[in-house]
């Protein structure tokens, strides 16, 4: 057997060879347990723990109203979410990339640092914001805008103002990198040729970012649904999402199955909707021709 000792062929094999770490990582890690919830979802497990087999009985548990109200609870959090976060991060990642200049790395720092610290004191710090004597409503009655405190903690805006607050840096970075890259003497062209400042964000600085707002957009959207930490904290355990169903069916006592079985149903619809969505985006964004 001949050894291949041709340096050309050692560069082309390079490359693989060092991102083969990190697709047996994705292997291991993201596809087998992937798998083992697919086949799991299906299994029959006795009221002692023992195998029977398989059964399609752990899928049609969950075919109704109640937990198809679930899902969609989810998807309405994500989407909100998304849509929130993005009508926040368009105008941010515009000034990082555009205005703020020399004083850019600093801003991009302070959106940064907040991974630094442990998510569950981001929680508790809003706590403290929100509560009934919280900062928020003492600075309201101190303004005059309220007579007395509002109830912000364990209800639906409480995990709205989370939410945005822990997913916004997903949603501008992807957006500030493709405008980083774009070319900022079309909106001086577009000026200059008489457009208008909406007309020059929706038929070119939208479009030709789509890829950036596509990114971030999904970015957001797909990990908003399966949240559950989010929402039991600051929701107060008061609505039922994705996450908080499976959580619960995961860690009870013989419920594994029932657990895997929901994953896997809604899996499905974030599929199917993520597509859907993915559509839709680059027809709101694709750039569309001038008809004077």
């Amino acid at each position: 057997m001949k050894l291949n000792l041709n340096p050309k062929s050692q560069r082309t094999e390079l490359p693989f060879a060092a991102g083969a770490p990190a697709l047996i990582w994705q292997i291991l890690f993201f596809y087998v347990p992937l798998l083992f919830i697919v086949v799991s979802s299906f299994m029959k497990i006795s009221e002692f723990g023992d195998f029977e087999g398989f059964t399609f009985s752990n899928i049609q548990l969950f075919l109704n109203l109640t937990y198809f109200k679930v899902i969609l609870a989810s998807l309405t959090l994500a989407l909100t979410n998304a849509t929130i976060c993005f009508l926040i991060a368009f105008p941010l990642a515009y000034f990082l990339a555009f205005i703020s200049k020399k004083y850019k790395n600093i801003f991009l720092f302070f959106l940064i640092v907040p991974f630094w610290t442990n998510f569950l004191l981001h929680v508790y710090a809003w706590f403290y914001v929100l509560e009934r004597h919280g900062f928020l409503n003492n600075l309201l009655l101190n303004l005059g805008i309220i007579q007395e405190p509002l109830h912000l903690l364990n209800s639906t805006p409480a995990i709205m103002i989370m939410m945005v607050y822990y997913y916004l840096p997903f949603m501008v970075l992807p957006i500030y990198t493709s405008l980083e890259r774009f070319n900022y003497r079309l909106i001086e062209a577009s000026y200059v040729l008489g457009g208008s400042f909406f007309s020059t964000v929706r038929r070119i600085l939208l479009p030709l970012n789509s890829t950036g707002i596509r990114a971030g957009f999904f970015l957001v959207f797909i990990p908003s649904f399966g949240e559950f930490v989010i929402p039991e904290l600051m929701g107060g355990d008061k609505k039922m999402f994705v996450g908080t169903v499976v959580s619960q069916y995961i860690l009870g006592e013989g419920t594994g199955s029932l657990g895997a079985a929901f994953t896997l149903l809604s899996g499905i619809v974030l599929i199917c909707t993520a597509v859907v969505l993915y559509f839709a985006i680059n027809k709101l964004f694709q750039p569309r021709m001038y008809r004077g």
